[in-house]
């Protein structure tokens, strides 16, 4: 009995496998990404300081500044936020509500004391 040659390789096979396997390597990495599987970190004497804190300016319908959820005065502001980082992210909750004036002021004062990363939390639409 004479062995046929093979002329070709069928390599369907092989690209279906990789197609499962890179589809399984996504989702995986996807899922690690976003946090949704659950980790738990290990323990060291020393929380990582080099990460930066955000911090968050609120100003409430009544025109109230608070920083991280101390209340403050406008004129109080430069110095609560003085001891921060100006690398660190800046984060601005105003009331749709408060006079304009009020929160170009807090702007004002966050642009004058150097911060790069400084954004407005808004609510989306519908």
């Amino acid at each position: 009995m004479q062995e046929k040659e093979f002329d070709y390789i069928n390599v369907i096979p092989l690209v279906d496998i990789m197609l499962v396997l890179l589809t399984i390597v996504l989702t995986t990495s996807t899922f690690i990404a976003t946090g949704a599987i659950p980790v738990e970190l290990p323990r060291a004497s020393k929380g990582n300081e080099s990460a930066l804190k955000t911090t968050t300016i609120e100003v409430d319908k009544a025109g109230v500044i608070y920083v991280d959820a101390a209340p403050t005065t406008l004129g109080a502001l430069k110095g609560r936020i003085t001891a921060i980082s100006r690398e660190a992210p800046v984060l601005i909750r105003a009331d749709k509500d408060i006079r304009l004036q009020v929160f170009v002021s807090v702007l004002d004062v966050i642009k004058q004391m150097g911060f790069k990363q400084v954004s407005l939390q808004t609510k989306g639409e519908g």
